[in-house]
């Protein structure tokens, strides 16, 4: 019997992902989206806290077990930003918000070496049985590259075509999605995921 897991998010992308994994431990997973259940005020200070808070919200709504995922762009030379507010960044909403985050961060690392651009995409994937679980299962992955100096590539979203992941030779917008499905920061956090639900 499969037991129905809200994930925290109305991202499709996200959904096909997550179900992937979860569909082999028993998991059918639903879009909180799909339930009408609106994202809560992202208020932690780590991408820990704020993956917990957004599978607290979907389970506590819907009563069901909840998965959630807080991710981001990490940059060195820039004290760690956009970090946690690598979605809102530019400060932006809607269809233009990824491209003008992308500008942005182009232009805070104008005079930045080649050598000084270090970034690491990090995702933290959480589980929850229950809206007052005390032990979610947590599950982190890490990808490092460095920024470019324009865009490269075509496909993925967000930093994609600025994120330069040096053992493919190529920004992760170059790859095609099944090859960045492999190596991407939420591969890794998912890979954790399933050994830990084993």
């Amino acid at each position: 019997m499969t037991q129905k897991i809200v994930l925290a998010t109305g991202n499709q992308g996200k959904v096909k992902e997550m179900a992937d994994v979860l569909e082999n431990f028993g998991f059918e997973v639903i879009a909180q989206s799909d339930l009408g259940i609106e994202s809560p005020q992202e208020t932690g200070l780590t991408f820990v806290e704020n993956a917990i808070l957004k599978a607290r919200h979907a389970a506590k709504m819907s009563g069901l077990p909840a998965i959630a995922d807080d991710s981001g762009l990490v940059v060195s030379a820039l004290d760690g930003e956009p970090g946690l507010y690598s979605a809102r960044y530019a400060g932006v909403e809607g269809e233009h918000a990824d491209r003008e985050n992308r500008r942005k961060l182009l232009t805070n690392l104008a005079h930045i070496a080649a050598d000084k651009r270090q970034a690491k995409f990090v995702s933290c994937i959480v589980l929850l049985q229950h809206a007052g679980d005390p032990s979610p299962i947590i599950a982190e992955g890490e990808c490092h590259g460095h920024i470019t100096f324009e865009e490269k590539g075509t496909n993925g979203f967000g930093y994609d075509s600025l994120f330069f992941y040096p053992p493919k030779n190529a920004t992760f917008a170059e790859l095609e999605s099944a090859e960045k499905k492999t190596v991407s920061h939420r591969a890794r956090a998912l890979a954790v995921l399933k050994e830990r639900l084993k």
